[in-house]
């Protein structure tokens, strides 16, 4: 983040402090209907567009280190299995047969020579290709050319590795869009994998997502935790394409982050700015993902479906390599047995969320200035849907205007 960024940054915190109303062009937000985190055939939608043509974590090259490593990956509803190939490409593959549609791997991860079919033997290369079935005198003209296992869209930001089952999907740096240029500064080609863990929640995943998009509740839900260390009168929300947001919000003078506060002797990101050093920055990637980045920790929360008032969280921690210590892990306490105080802050009271929205007496969310990035992430997963394919009661009106999606900002020309 260059000089003249920071300072807009800084002055648009003064901006958001001082203001009284919100800015005069920003639209009045419709209520979100109820049903859309409720209805089953608002989650059937959900899971024929946003989950199949959105680009979605599923590992770390940490996981995959040598040529014949394998991940199996099935958080999306899907069964996917994740390879390095000899080559050092990275594959992903539906885990399906192309004989039986048994799967070619049973086991979470490990490392093979060949994918091996185990109901009938099909072998597979890890670039996908069949090299040999068993009998082959008892098949006719089978063309091995037109039989290796369908693949999965798959491409790496820096040790990071994403999914997409859409072909016609944009790339993934085309997808992250001007995101990508700012996380340079965040080196996502050296951090390590430190923890992941995941967690069943009894709410929506979109619920539970909510929580970690807006400032809002962080004096009520976080008044010891994290209400005292940001200004959430000076925080900045950012909209950007495809449905990607950000929040930077300063910290009080002489406070620290939670990660610091924990683990003095971590190393650094020597690159990390200075917004990330002395600020919350923390980054919404559409649909699931939601991560304040440091100098310290990168430590996204992914948010995955398991029915309509169950979700997954899933908590993970990139670091720089932390040596001989003990490995960061920011969102979670002895080992992955539970979640922080600030998480079971949110996810404890997502059940009781869950429980009123399923009364007859709730019918939508209206939403403040402050929550605008939960509307506007409504908004995107509209339009990747298609506005003709939702029931109009459904339907979430797309009041956010290009003149403010990034680099748009109406606030810049008012400072």
């Amino acid at each position: 983040m260059d000089a003249q960024e920071i300072k807009t940054l800084k002055a648009l915190m003064e901006y958001e402090a001082s203001r009284t109303t919100p800015p005069a062009s920003f639209p009045a937000l419709p209520d979100l209907p109820g049903g859309r985190y409720t209805d089953p055939e608002f989650m059937a939608l959900e899971r024929a567009h946003i989950w199949r043509k959105s680009w979605l974590l599923a590992a770390h090259i940490d996981e995959l280190p040598e040529p014949g490593c394998f991940l199996l990956w099935e958080q999306a509803d899907q069964p996917v299995v994740i390879v390095h190939s000899e080559t050092g490409q990275i594959n992903a593959f539906y885990n399906t047969c192309s004989h039986r549609g048994a799967p070619v791997v049973t086991e979470p991860s490990g490392k093979k020579l060949r994918l091996t079919c185990r109901y009938h033997g099909w072998t597979y290369n890890h670039d996908g290709e069949l090299l040999s079935v068993r009998d082959p005198e008892d098949f006719k003209d089978l063309d091995f050319s037109c039989r290796s296992l369908s693949s999965v869209r798959c491409e790496q930001f820096g040790n990071l590795i994403f999914v997409n089952f859409d072909p016609d999907a944009p790339t993934l740096l085309d997808w992250l869009g001007p995101i990508a240029d700012e996380w340079a500064e965040f080196r996502f080609d050296q951090c390590r994998l430190a923890a992941r863990h995941q967690f069943t929640l009894n709410c929506n995943w979109k619920i539970a997502m909510e929580a970690n998009t807006e400032v809002y509740h962080v004096k009520s839900i976080h008044p010891s935790t994290v209400a005292p260390i940001l200004d959430d009168r000076r925080n900045v929300n950012t909209l950007y394409p495809n449905g990607h947001h950000r929040m930077v919000a300063p910290r009080p003078t002489g406070t620290v982050s939670t990660l610091e506060q924990q683990r003095s002797d971590l190393p650094e990101i020597a690159s990390v700015g200075e917004i990330a050093r002395t600020c919350t920055q923390s980054y919404g990637l559409f649909p699931n993902w939601v991560s304040p980045l440091s100098a310290f920790a990168i430590p996204p929360l992914l948010f995955w479906p398991k029915g309509i008032d169950q979700c997954v969280l899933e908590t993970w921690t990139f670091a720089p390599d932390w040596g001989e210590r003990p490995a960061p892990d920011l969102w979670t306490e002895d080992q992955g047995a539970r979640l922080a105080q600030v998480l079971r802050e949110d996810t404890e009271f997502g059940a009781w969320i869950q429980k009123s929205v399923n009364s007859y007496g709730f019918k939508g969310v209206p939403l403040s200035y402050q929550e605008a990035r939960i509307y506007y992430w409504h908004q995107s997963a509209d339009a990747l849907i298609g506005q003709d394919n939702i029931p109009k009661s459904l339907q979430v009106p797309p009041v956010i205007t290009d003149a403010w999606i990034y680099p748009n900002d109406p606030r810049r020309a008012e400072l």
